[in-house]
């Protein structure tokens, strides 16, 4: 029966990709920034509708619930993720599919994460009767959005009634060629805050600093300082990275501003050490411009928490796509700094959150995430959709 399976989902992943792939291309081309995926929202819900499968809508804001109801439903329930949100980039590709929206860009792949679920939605609502149990397939606004959208599907209630025995995710990787997947059990990505820094002192003239306070000064030096957080007081053993993208000092060769606004983002792997470290940032931004004749004020946007992947949910999904996919196709992956709000689910119930590879070997350079050059190799994504349903079933309980 499992071969049988395995073969069914094959079959139908192969059949169902070239419609997925033109539903990837729509929504890439279409993309709707966090809490604002209206029109994204309207098209799930309608190709939803063409596949017969029932939902609720509005959940946590945009989000939308999908049910699948195998035979004896109420056995065990299993839920699945994919995010909708796009991010405030400027697409450089020359594409067909380019997006229409000047400004706005799936540069995070949430266009594959989408199109992929939905085609794992249709194999298994045509394999309905060949598993017990159900399936929620979860639609998540606000990803790239403090607070974050699985915070606010969960008070939702969308892990509720009943509690599901697990969660999976997956998200693209333009570092790993189309038809590969990576697994990595445990504490797997950071958890993300932002911080904002605000130098204030007595603006004036270039010409005549001992009349002034120099607040670029200031600011540089609190930049170098708090380098210190990671290389000096952060514990040995646990990663962490703080880095500044934005410092605003809107003065002239002439002027000394009398603000300079700088923002950087903190990501670790530990909740004490964590709250630990937002203390010595402030500690060390207030001493330093207060000592120098400044002030500064502090803000440290607390964002999603560290994302840990269950040890037995990951073993056994690893284990089953090496099934699927063949042992050459499944690689071990390291722990990474970037974030995700899959997090949340994570601290929750049981889940693994891998990765999908995407990256078109004939690509000369990486279309990296967050960058207005990503693109996917859309062969991706008879490779996400199928594995998806394949480990579902699995997950679950298919009749013998």
């Amino acid at each position: 029966m499992i071969n049988t399976l395995n073969k069914k989902i094959k079959a139908l992943s192969a059949e169902y990709a070239p419609g997925i792939i033109q539903i990837r291309r729509y929504l890439h081309a279409n993309p709707e920034l966090s809490e604002k995926e209206f029109n994204t929202a309207d098209f799930i819900c309608k190709t939803l509708d063409e596949y017969g499968v029932s939902y609720t809508r509005n959940v946590g804001g945009n989000g939308i619930v999908a049910k699948i109801e195998g035979r004896q439903p109420q056995t065990t329930t299993l839920a699945l993720r994919a995010d909708m949100d796009a991010l405030p980039i400027n697409e450089l590709n020359d594409c067909d599919y380019k997006s229409q929206h000047p400004g706005i860009m799936h540069a995070c792949g949430h266009d594959v994460h989408m199109s992929s679920l939905l085609g794992t939605t249709k194999i298994l609502n045509e394999l309905r009767n060949e598993f017990e149990g159900t399936i929620r397939l979860i639609f998540q606004p606000s990803e790239e959005k403090f607070p974050g959208g699985a915070l606010a599907m969960i008070k939702d209630g969308v892990l509720e009634n009943p509690v599901p025995e697990r969660i999976l995710g997956q998200h693209v990787l333009p570092t790993l060629e189309a038809g590969k997947v990576g697994f990595k059990s445990g504490k797997f990505m950071a958890s993300t805050d932002e911080v904002y820094l605000t130098i204030k002192g007595r603006g004036g003239h270039s010409a005549t600093p001992d009349l002034n306070t120099d607040t670029v000064l200031i600011a540089s030096h609190i930049i170098v300082a708090l380098q210190q957080v990671v290389s000096r007081m952060a514990p040995p053993g646990v990663p962490t990275v703080l880095s500044f993208g934005r410092v605003i000092a809107d003065g002239r060769t002439n002027i000394i501003p009398s603000e300079v606004k700088i923002d950087g983002t903190f990501r670790t792997f530990d909740e004490a050490w964590r709250a630990r470290a937002h203390e010595k940032i402030t500690m060390i931004a207030k001493g330093m411009a207060e000592s120098m004749g400044g002030t500064c004020d502090v803000f440290i946007d607390h964002g999603y928490p560290f994302l840990v992947n269950d040890d037995l949910a990951t073993s056994e999904a690893k284990a089953l796509a090496q099934e699927y996919l063949g042992p050459e196709n499944v690689v071990e992956l390291d722990q990474r700094m970037t974030a995700e709000d899959f997090a949340y689910y994570t601290q929750i119930i049981p889940a693994c959150f891998y990765r999908l590879g995407v990256k078109d070997p004939s690509w000369t350079n990486i279309r990296n995430l967050h960058t207005p050059e990503f693109d996917a190799d859309e062969r991706s994504l008879e490779t996400g959709m199928g594995l998806m349903a394949w480990l579902a079933v699995n997950q679950l309980k298919p009749l013998q």
